[in-house]
């Protein structure tokens, strides 16, 4: 094991040359990021995980009952034996020949049956006082750390010239603000990490939980590495979008159409000039560039240029599909009620139908009974981003 351990914490992978361990161990006189302090971020992010329960419990909840946030869930399918067994033991997405063997079997028409999959799978989607909720914490928290950012870092050397990030590099003192700021970012992202598997999913689940990775090995790696400097600019820049996002997703289930549809223009400006403008020339240039210039190279720098690099694909990704909404939006005559992210069939939408508020009264075969519902009317428009736009059956 101790083999392992030292072929792991090789000092010719991690520090520069001519650097060991021994050097940065923390003294009296200065302190010096440890490995170990990591540790702390576990009992912490739980401890966030709570406070982020008691938070929608008793702080979000009322807050948007009192704005009047709708608080049932989506409409409920009729109950019918049957229907319900294919849909627990076999499929929740019946195909075409499965769904005429039950439209004989129930004397129903196909429409019919096809709705009642639909409001079934609705049925296991969360209320919009969820997802209020869950928004709700977000900014906080975003506002919180945002804040707090700006706060620590307009009073660094290294905000307003980036090659201070590596001036006396690796021998940069640990301050007591910058580990609290690294510690509590980590944990969080820890927080998300885990509880992703129990918040309102959505069709990206792969790639944010492919971000939340990145994002913690960054965090991780650069405070090992004593990147801290650095680490700091980019979490502070990746903050501010969040926190416009969060409070547009808040208007928009509060129904503040207008409210919303600014945010989420304020929104789209911020992601895409913060992670295609600034990052690549702020961050990119000084890691791939300075650092290069002012340290030379080693084996460690690459891996986090690497994830570096992971990160601004994904900044592309979410981008494209900001634009690609946009673009829609306006083509379509709807610039007035464009949603930067919310467009049929969505990538990063909330799973939501369109049809929650549809009739639940099946249709029979026989002539008298007649239904005008189309399946894709009485949409409430609430995607967990913005309304408007042309919205799917189902995401």
């Amino acid at each position: 094991m101790a083999g392992i351990l030292a072929w792991f914490w090789n000092e010719r992978f991690w520090l520069p040359h001519n650097v060991t361990w021994a050097d940065l161990q923390s003294t009296e006189e200065a302190a010096f990021p440890q490995a170990e302090d990591l540790y702390l971020a576990f009992p912490l992010a739980f401890c966030i995980f709570m406070i982020r329960l008691l938070f929608e419990r008793f702080i979000a909840k009322p807050c948007a009952l009192g704005l009047k946030v709708q608080a049932n869930g989506p409409q409920k399918a009729q109950p019918n034996a049957i229907l319900e067994k294919v849909f627990t033991a076999i499929t929740k997405h019946p195909d075409e020949k499965r769904l005429e063997g039950l439209s004989k079997q129930l004397d129903w028409d196909v429409r019919s049956i096809q709705r009642w999959f639909r409001q079934r799978r609705n049925q296991e989607k969360p209320s919009t006082l969820t997802k209020f909720c869950e928004s709700m914490w977000r900014f906080t928290f975003y506002l919180y750390i945002f804040t707090y950012g700006v706060r620590f870092l307009k009073k660094t050397p290294w905000l307003w010239n980036t090659r201070q990030c590596w001036n006396g590099y690796p021998y940069q003192p640990l301050m007591p603000d910058l580990h609290y700021y690294y510690i509590v970012e980590l944990s969080f992202y820890w927080s998300l990490m885990f509880s992703q598997f129990i918040d309102i999913k959505r069709k990206d689940f792969g790639i944010m939980f492919t971000h939340h990775i990145v994002t913690v090995t960054l965090i991780t790696f650069s405070y090992v590495t004593n990147l801290t400097r650095v680490g700091t600019l980019t979490l502070c820049l990746h903050d501010a979008a969040d926190v416009v996002l969060e409070a547009a997703k808040m208007a928009n289930y509060c129904k503040c159409q207008k409210l919303s549809d600014l945010l989420f223009l304020t929104f789209a400006i911020v992601f895409i000039v913060s992670r295609l403008g600034i990052y690549p020339l702020w961050i990119l240039n000084t890691t791939l560039f300075e650092l290069y210039e002012a340290l030379g190279n080693f084996p460690a720098l690459w891996v986090f240029n690497v994830l570096l690099v992971i990160l601004q694909i994904l900044h592309c990704f979410w981008s494209y599909l900001i634009i690609k909404a946009a673009y829609k939006a306006i083509s379509k005559g709807k610039a007035g009620k464009w949603n930067p992210l919310h467009v049929a069939k969505d990538d990063r939408s909330d799973i939501e139908s369109s049809s929650d508020e549809e009739e639940t009264v099946p249709r029979s075969k026989t002539p008298h009974s007649t239904v005008t519902t189309n399946g894709t009317g009485g949409a409430n428009g609430t995607n967990g981003y913005l309304s408007g736009g042309t919205c799917s059956e189902e995401h």
